[in-house]
């Protein structure tokens, strides 16, 4: 893909460390992208992380993530987002584990990651870990990701409720992280409604943005202390999405702050315009049959005249053969003729590793 200054869409990405005092383990990013040279079909990509582990090792985790994941998003193609965000996941993945293998104060590091990427006005999520990623529509809103967490896993079993989820000490127990020693797959499940099969939700990916659609990602920071409805509350009161993100982010402090709060807003304009369907037009391929089955017509009457023209001449000017006189000969030999025979004429993969960019602050490189 190749870099662009500004996006097709409105966007709003903020980060606050929250009100304990710690480091802001979170990082995001994000970039815009036409697909290349050729075709210039706008593209929108991005990536937030919320880092695992004490002692700054957080931090490098989500920086090492962010890092990785943006940079094998914006050399590919566009063309399989899938396999695209599987290898960026897998690539950062790898680079956590062995930058946690070299120092000891990293040990056991990780980083969650939630990834939107719009092309044109089709939009593609991925994710691991418990950063969320939300669809705002209209009057709603629809949590798409699926926490890969202790907690969910017992909601799902009926063991806990979601009410009963929020204070249970497992709360932020993680099953699925980058940096773990076997790297993790990301989850492509895009739930649009709650009671979607898995196998539904993966084929919502590529689902078309409406005027006015907003989506939302964000760290857990967030989730812990502010509701679905809260949060569409806000989204749908401000004028903006700079005042959005500053409100969300100054609730959660207001009930604690106990965590980083990140949170990225990506919004549709309200004058919009989804890329529709490419029509074939029939009418240019019908004249053009008629016009050459009408040539091919014209084209054997004409050969089918003159082939007549010329039998009728020769007919008219051609003289009664003399009458035919046999003699008798002795038979002669016969003659054989040898055609020539015609015998027919006789008829790799790079591993690279992983490079680890410098860690750069967080910055949103497009502008509404």
């Amino acid at each position: 893909m190749k870099r662009t200054t500004r996006a097709h869409l409105n966007v709003e990405a903020q980060t606050h460390a929250g009100m304990t005092g710690k480091n802001n383990e979170d990082r995001y990013a994000v970039g815009s992208f036409v697909l290349s040279s050729r075709d210039s079909t706008p593209v929108l990509f991005a990536v937030l992380a919320d880092g695992i582990g004490g002692h700054k090792a957080g931090e490098v985790a989500a920086e090492l993530a962010v890092n990785h994941i943006m940079d094998a998003v914006s050399k590919s193609d566009g063309k399989n987002t899938r396999r695209a965000i599987e290898d960026a996941v897998a690539d950062a993945s790898n680079a956590i584990a062995a930058h946690s293998s070299t120092d000891e104060n990293l040990k056991g590091m990780g980083s969650t990651c939630a990834t939107a990427w719009v092309i044109g006005d089709k939009l593609h999520t991925a994710y691991v870990g418990d950063s969320r990623i939300y669809l705002i529509r209209g009057g709603r809103i629809q949590q798409m990701t699926v926490d890969h967490t202790w907690v969910q896993e017992a909601i799902e079993k009926n063991v806990l409720t979601p009410e009963d989820a929020r204070e249970h000490p497992n709360v932020h127990v993680i099953r699925r992280y980058l940096g773990s020693p076997v790297p993790p797959e990301p989850d492509f499940r895009m739930k649009l409604f709650n009671d979607e099969s898995d196998q539904h939700a993966e084929n919502n990916q590529g689902m078309q943005l409406q005027p006015d659609d907003v989506v939302l990602l964000c760290s857990d920071g967030l989730t812990d202390l502010v509701w679905n409805d809260e949060i569409l509350e806000v989204v749908r009161s401000k004028p903006s999405l700079k005042e959005a993100a500053s409100a969300l982010i100054e609730l959660a402090n207001s009930r604690g702050g106990h965590d980083n709060i990140t949170i990225i807003l990506i919004a549709a304009p309200a004058d919009f315009k989804p890329k529709e369907a490419k029509k074939t037009d029939w009418l240019p391929w019908i004249i053009g049959g008629v016009v050459g089955v009408v040539f091919v017509v014209i084209a054997a009457s004409m050969l089918a005249f003159g082939l007549m023209r010329r039998s009728s001449t020769i007919i008219a000017t051609a003289t009664a053969p003399p009458p035919m006189t046999f003699t008798a000969s002795p038979q002669p030999s016969p003659t054989f003729f040898l055609f020539p025979t015609f015998t027919p004429l006789p008829n790799n993969s790079v591993s690279v590793p992983p490079t680890l960019t410098p860690w750069p602050t967080n910055t949103v490189v497009v502008t509404p």
